[in-house]
Parts: C-alpha cells; sequence; structure tokens
C-alpha cells in the first residue's frame, strides 16, 4: 500500500492578524545541481546510490514544504547537459560522476512527483547560453554538433545569441520539456549577453537579440501548455533610476536583459530578479520592479548565501529587512541557494519557518481569461474513524485546496485556514486529534492557470462517524438505496482496488428485481488497514458508499 501523506491542521495564532498573512504569494528557492552545489551529493552509480540520491531531494524538498515555500526552481538544464532523457542534449555528469552516462531513473520525472505530492510547483529552470568551460565535455560535445553556434569568451563557452539558430535550439529543449513533463513553469537563467563580452552593435539590436530568443521560448511553451509559467532571473537591478545609479551594473543596457518589457508583453508571466544587493542597491530597485510588474508576479532573488562568513557575512536582520519590505510592497520572495536555506545559515530558515513565512501561501494566478465556470465542487463529506478525519468529495478541477476553520463559514480568504493545497486527489486524510475534530472543512476548486473557485459553503461540514461495522471477516452494507447498483468495488484510500463483490439480487413479493436492505462483503482476505466501499451501476459509473477499517 502506498504511503498516506497526513496533513496537521494549523494551529490559529492570535498574534498574526488576517492583513499581514497574504493568501497568494510568490516563495521560491533556486534548487541547482550544477556542480552538485545543492543535490545530488550522492552520485547513481548502483541502486543503493540512487535510492541514496533520492532521499536526499526528499529530505530537501520535506525541509522547503515545512517553510511554507510553494515554488521549486528545479535546475534541469545545467551546462549544454540535463538531468532527464533528452533527444537533444546529453546526460549531465552531475548524475553519476560521468558526462553522458545514464543515471538509471529520471531525476526530472521523480522531482516533479514530488513537489507534487507536497503541494509545491516544480519550475524546470534552465541555464541557456552558457555550455560550461571550454574543454569540459559538455561543452565539447555540443561545440562539436553544432562550431558555428559556439564561442569563446575567457575560459567558457556561450551560445551565440544574435543566431535565429540558438533561439530555435534553445526553444526546442523547452518545448521537449514541457511536452513530456507536467512541470509547472520553464524559469530561464542566463538570457543575456555575457558581461565580459564587447558587442559590435548597438544596444537595441542586442536587446532585440535577447527578446528574440524568449519569444521563440514563450512561443514554444504556450503552444503545448498555455498554463506552463515562463519565468527567468534578470540582473537584480533594472537600469538607472532617476533618483539612483545602477552604478554600470543592470539587466537593460549591461547584458541586454529587457526583462520589464516581457512583463509588460506577457512574454513573461514571473521574475526573480537577483537582487544580492543591501541598502539603496536593493530598497530604490525592489520599488522598480514591483511598479513595473505589469499583473504578472514578481520575486525579489535575495541574496542569502550572503549570511555565509565566506561569502559576505552579512547579518540576518539584513535578509529580515528586505523580506519585510518586499512584503509591505507585495512583492514575493525566492532564496539563492537551497543549502544555505536548508542548512538554517545564521538561523534564516528558523526565521522564515517560524515567523515571516508560518503559514503557507498560493501561488499568485496567472493572466489570463481562461477561467472555467465548471470548475467547482460538487460535494463534500467527512467521517471520522479512530484513527484518521478523512474528508472526501467530487468535482471537476485538476487541482483543489482545502480549508479549515472552528468558525461557519469557513473565510478561504485568509491564508491561515488553508491546511492543503495543489491536491489532485479528491481526498485528504488527516490524523484524527482533538483538534481535527473540532473544525469545519470546505474544499476549493483550482484551475491549472491559478484561478480559485468559490467553495459550496454548504458543503461544509463537521466531522461524523460514517465507518461501516466489521468484525474483520464480514463488512455489513446496507443497500436499501443502492437498486442501481451492479457490483461493489473495494479500493484503498489511494484508489487502488483491492477486492470486488458483486451486488444480490433476488424478488420482492410483486415479482420485481430488488436488492437485499443489507449485503454481507467477505473480506476476511484483506489486510488490516482503511478502505472505501464504492458502488458501480450498470453504465460502469462508481459512487462511493463509505469508508470502512480492519482491525483484528
Amino acid at each position: 500500500m502506498k504511503r498516506i501523506l497526513l496533513f496537521t491542521i494549523i494551529i490559529l495564532g492570535a498574534m498574526i492578524s488576517f492583513a499581514q498573512v497574504p493568501k497568494h504569494e510568490l516563495r521560491a528557492v533556486w534548487l541547482t545541481t550544477v556542480k552538485n552545489l545543492d543535490w545530488p551529493k550522492t552520485f547513481a552509480k548502483s541502486p543503493a546510490d540512487i535510492q541514496k540520491q533520492k532521499a536526499e531531494l526528499c529530505h530537501i524538498l520535506d525541509q522547503l514544504q515545512e517553510a511554507n515555500v510553494n515554488t521549486i526552481l528545479f535546475q534541469t538544464r545545467v551546462r549544454a547537459a540535463v538531468i532527464y532523457p533528452s533527444d537533444i542534449e546529453p546526460w549531465s555528469e552531475v548524475m553519476t560522476g560521468t558526462h553522458g552516462r545514464n543515471p538509471g531513473y529520471d531525476a526530472l520525472q521523480f522531482a516533479i512527483d514530488e513537489c507534487h505530492a507536497r503541494g509545491m510547483e516544480c519550475h524546470a529552470w534552465l541555464c541557456t547560453l552558457p555550455v560550461g568551460k571550454w574543454d569540459s565535455p559538455a561543452c565539447k560535445a555540443i561545440r562539436k554538433r553544432l562550431p558555428h553556434l559556439i564561442y569563446k569568451i575567457g575560459d567558457e563557452g556561450f551560445m551565440k545569441p544574435e543566431s535565429p539558430e540558438t533561439a530555435d535550439y534553445l526553444a526546442n529543449i523547452a518545448r521537449e520539456v514541457v511536452t513530456r513533463y507536467d512541470v509547472d513553469g520553464i524559469h530561464l537563467d542566463y538570457i543575456r549577453y555575457p558581461e565580459q563580452q564587447t558587442i559590435c552593435i548597438s544596444g537595441n539590436e542586442a536587446r532585440a537579440n535577447i527578446t528574440h530568443i524568449v519569444r521563440a521560448i514563450h512561443d514554444a511553451v504556450k503552444s503545448v501548455k498555455p498554463y506552463v509559467k515562463l519565468s527567468c532571473a534578470p540582473i537584480g537591478k533594472h537600469a538607472d533610476l532617476r533618483r539612483q545609479s545602477s552604478r554600470g551594473w543592470n539587466a537593460r543596457d549591461k547584458v541586454y536583459q529587457d526583462a520589464q518589457e516581457w512583463m509588460r508583453t506577457g512574454l513573461m508571466d514571473q521574475l526573480y530578479p537577483m537582487m544580492y544587493f543591501r541598502g539603496n542597491n536593493f530598497y530604490p530597485f525592489a520599488v522598480d520592479w514591483k511598479e513595473k510588474e505589469y499583473g504578472g508576479a514578481v520575486a525579489a532573488g535575495l541574496g542569502i548565501y550572503c549570511l555565509d562568513r565566506h561569502e559576505g557575512n552579512w547579518p540576518l536582520e539584513e535578509i529580515q529587512r528586505q523580506l519585510n519590505t518586499t512584503r509591505q510592497l507585495g512583492l514575493g520572495h525566492a532564496y539563492f541557494r537551497s543549502q544555505f536555506f536548508t542548512d538554517n545559515t545564521k538561523g534564516v530558515y528558523h526565521l522564515v519557518a517560524n515567523d515571516i513565512d508560518r503559514y503557507p501561501a498560493l501561488v499568485p494566478p496567472m493572466r489570463n481569461d481562461n477561467r472555467n465556470a465548471q470548475c467547482a465542487i460538487r460535494h463534500s463529506q467527512c467521517s471520522l474513524s479512530p484513527h484518521y478525519v478523512i474528508l472526501s468529495w467530487d468535482g471537476d478541477a485538476p487541482l483543489y485546496n482545502v480549508y479549515a476553520s472552528r468558525e461557519l463559514p469557513v473565510n478561504t480568504d485568509d491564508a491561515r485556514n488553508l491546511i492543503a493545497m495543489r491536491l489532485t486527489k479528491k481526498q485528504l486524510v488527516l490524523e484524527n486529534t482533538p483538534l481535527t475534530q473540532q473544525m469545519n472543512y470546505v474544499v476549493t476548486a483550482m484551475d491549472r492557470f491559478g484561478n480559485e473557485y468559490a467553495p459550496l459553503q454548504s458543503a461544509t461540514v463537521r466531522t461524523q462517524n460514517a465507518f461501516l461495522p466489521n468484525d474483520g471477516k464480514t463488512l455489513i452494507v446496507d443497500t436499501h438505496e443502492l437498486s442501481n447498483s451492479d457490483y461493489f468495488l473495494i479500493q484503498t484510500l489511494q484508489g487502488t482496488t483491492v477486492a470486488t463483490s458483486k451486488a444480490y439480487r433476488g424478488k420482492n413479493h410483486r415479482g420485481n428485481t430488488t436488492t437485499a436492505s443489507q449485503r454481507n462483503i467477505n473480506i476476511a482476505a484483506l489486510p488490516d488497514g482503511t478502505y472505501q466501499l464504492r458502488s458501480v451501476n450498470k453504465k460502469g459509473v462508481a459512487h462511493r458508499i463509505a469508508f470502512f477499517i480492519i482491525k483484528r
């Protein structure tokens, strides 16, 4: 039986007001694979290594989930090599220690599944123009295949931004990822001219070259899945401001990233500016990013690596001020990078998990006109057993959020009531505690664009005992209202059918076919556990009757 995910109800804190807790906020982490900085720390050279590699990633994601991070920027294209089985580029050496070697599993698919199981989005982070050290295996391989697209700056190789083939090549990689995988976003890194390069064209021409690449990737992604978010990580200062100079280092005029224009024209859905600065190099530019958000979502990239004594030795108070300021502005936040966060460098993890992001938040919805009136909850019910509270519902949506409160109606605008998000299965299993028994629950539907739909408050119910009796051998079912049932299914909580039973039909005193008022179903062969009983009619439509627990 698969693992049952148990969610703990969040105890409502009296010290934090409704207004201080944003329901929608972009909270992200860059999870790097280059040079094995964040993950993996183990090379996959055996089945045992694979399991250890997977366990490492799960541990990281568990920590991020506990800190209410909702978006993982997962490095997928490293340097002209990838961490999934691609038809375009070879396996990165970060997986096995050897360039081109298959690690024995699909790391991207595993990461997506594990992120989604924790209610987090997974964005495939693609490093675009750099292709690694000139003599590295990855750079040599792409130079051999595409010598006319690669040039050398210092000891590094780069794809040529001015070549239309570069745009096509990178767009094909993005299209491959979006077509094969259920990613929530494509995140572009280093989508800019190398800062070391002296160009012989105008700034407008250079910006047009980079924008051409962005447009090609945008069109490739959106033609396959319009709901997949496109984002990038621009330099943290977009351009000089009227009252604040960028001191010669900015996105628009130094490396020719026109990121704010990409947001204005809809080529980007999100931005993660790399704001690894302090003082006047941070705060005025944070305001500028907010003012040029254009209906998209912007998360300030915070340089938490600078807390490390070898990287800047910033005091924790600096990051705390930046977090408080960006929240007041209505910006999200993203941490560079994962290990500095999960290692709790100078206490940053505890600050976020216990204070700044104590409560969860949904990712802001995308700009779109694709709201679906049919995306709704039709019915929900809540059942109580000695060990679990089981909430189940019917609906047509791809994603569901669950809220809990002692009050009625449940306020779904209050993030403090949000206990589970982005569920794909129509069921939530909670531990049976005095607190969970006191709660009212409500489910909302959400589409892939992030639009959330109004709940049916009439479906909000307190827990009630709806478990069928059994003695470990026989399950007793009251079937007087199930005359259309053809047979019964016994399933695990995850929906796996483990037994079937044909519905009994007899004749009443008028000679009409009918079901018996009670039906005894043999469950002696089933192991102890919690199950659901479903009825199936002649048309093959299944309906849940109730849950039952076998405990011998």
